[in-house]
């Protein structure tokens, strides 16, 4: 919506907004694009427009909603899922992720997982092995193995930890 707002402001139609693009019906907007990006920069957004940058940045989205938004639903491999989306070869896009972001596509993506077990860790829902399962890990251990590795703690001490960093709200 605020990104729908502020192209509103420049008079500038969007077809479809999704996360991290947007569809206009104008063709050329070379004129008011410096605009357009201050607008953008001033709600905390950025107006990414080279072809490179704007593949990395859908990877990034799709990672992101792979981990976060699709809870065990993903029955392929995470290759076969970025390159059909995106319409080109895994190697090529991983080269160009590794490239630019200084990273593997597959090292963005354990990080990403690893951030969704913290975030199920802090709410204390969810059992480790229904964790491990909701993010198709093979075993509570590899979970574990992999979360110890990034984090350097292993999940019941990040767990242990946050609950002793909060206090309850009558001891404040």
């Amino acid at each position: 919506m605020a990104v729908q707002t502020e192209l509103q402001k420049l008079d500038l139609h969007p077809v479809l907004i999704t996360l991290g693009e947007v569809e206009l019906k104008e063709d050329n907007i070379d004129a008011i694009k410096g605009q357009l990006s201050q607008q953008l920069q001033s709600i905390g957004f950025e107006l990414i427009d080279d072809k490179k940058s704007r593949i990395i940045e859908k990877i990034k989205t799709i990672i992101i909603d792979v981990v976060h938004h699709q809870n065990n639903e993903i029955s392929t491999n995470l290759s076969v899922i970025l390159s059909h989306k995106l319409q080109h070869d895994y190697t090529y896009l991983s080269n160009l992720f590794s490239d630019v972001e200084g990273i593997t596509i597959e090292k963005y993506f354990i990080a990403q997982k690893i951030e969704k077990v913290k975030e199920l860790l802090v709410y204390d829902e969810l059992s480790l092995s229904e964790i491990a399962y909701q993010l198709n890990y093979s075993s509570v251990a590899y979970l574990s193995n992999q979360f110890k590795k990034v984090t350097g703690l292993t999940p019941s001490h990040f767990k242990q930890i946050k609950t002793e960093k909060r206090h309850p709200l009558d001891k404040v």
